[in-house]
């Protein structure tokens, strides 16, 4: 069992371990009412995205059961080195275990960028397990890719991050030091987790869905490109907001509410 101080809620939140395929995976579970699944974006955190930025504690007091993954190679979850052992499908078996493992039939899942991709896979191959689903920071690029991932990798392996040219690279590479991540373990989940969903597949989601990507957002892709191929997608703008920037933002969770309880 892990603990961690959450500053926003000034007590310790009790992280669990579940075994998910032979790979111990970190999750939080706080909160009463219907539930919520949060899977967090690459090279992030189920702390960093959702702890730290409010949203565990905006949806606790909105009456909701919260619980959050730490997806493998992430946070406290296990480290492989394995490419294999990645991919978006893979990681969404992670969050479909993580639902048995506290029986829970049923959930509303939100992903952020990775784990928007996620979240998809799992509408996708287990429709009966997701409610609704928020896409946070990916719009078309979830079709088309959103970029090369080896200069990311590659920025991840670095022995420094001077020896870093590749602009996009570094900001991950950045980002990666900062959160005291296992670089090898995200150089191996860049290089497998970015599997593209064709055009067909996007259509055959059939929960409601909204997309959230901010106005500033040069990587996910448009969201109304997106959720013009479902057939219940409504399109949230985050104004003024970037890539990394959007996910903690006030539009984007006041967007959420009212979602969730419009469409309840």
């Amino acid at each position: 069992m892990f603990r961690t101080l959450c500053p926003l809620r000034k007590r310790q939140i009790i992280m669990p371990l579940f075994n998910s395929d032979e790979i111990d995976i970190a999750y939080l579970d706080e909160g009463e009412g219907e539930p919520i699944l949060l899977i967090h974006g690459f090279a992030s955190n189920k702390d960093v995205n959702w702890v730290h930025t409010g949203w565990v504690g905006l949806l606790v007091q909105a009456g909701r059961r919260v619980i959050a993954i730490d997806n493998r190679g992430h946070g406290k979850s296990a480290k492989i080195h394995d490419p294999e052992a990645y991919g978006a499908p893979i990681m969404a078996e992670d969050a479909r275990r993580l639902l048995d493992h506290l029986a829970i039939p049923v959930a509303d899942v939100m992903g952020y960028s990775m784990g928007a991709r996620i979240t998809a896979f799992l509408a996708l191959n287990h429709p009966e397990r997701v409610r609704r689903a928020i896409f946070g920071g990916l719009g078309y690029g979830m079709v088309t890719g959103v970029g090369d991932p080896e200069p990311i990798a590659q920025a991840l392996e670095a022995v420094s991050i001077e020896d870093v040219a590749d602009p996009v690279g570094r900001s991950f590479r950045k980002f990666a030091d900062q959160t005291g991540s296992d670089r090898g373990s995200l150089a191996a989940c860049m290089r497998s987790s970015r599997q593209k969903i064709s055009e067909q597949d996007v259509g055959r989601i059939s929960v409601p869905v909204m997309v959230a990507v901010g106005t500033r957002d040069e990587i996910s892709g448009s969201a109304q490109k997106l959720a013009d191929l479902m057939r219940d997608a409504r399109v949230l703008d985050i104004p003024r907001r970037d890539h990394m920037l959007a996910v903690g933002d006030k539009v984007y969770k006041q967007g959420v509410l009212d979602f969730l309880e419009e469409t309840a």
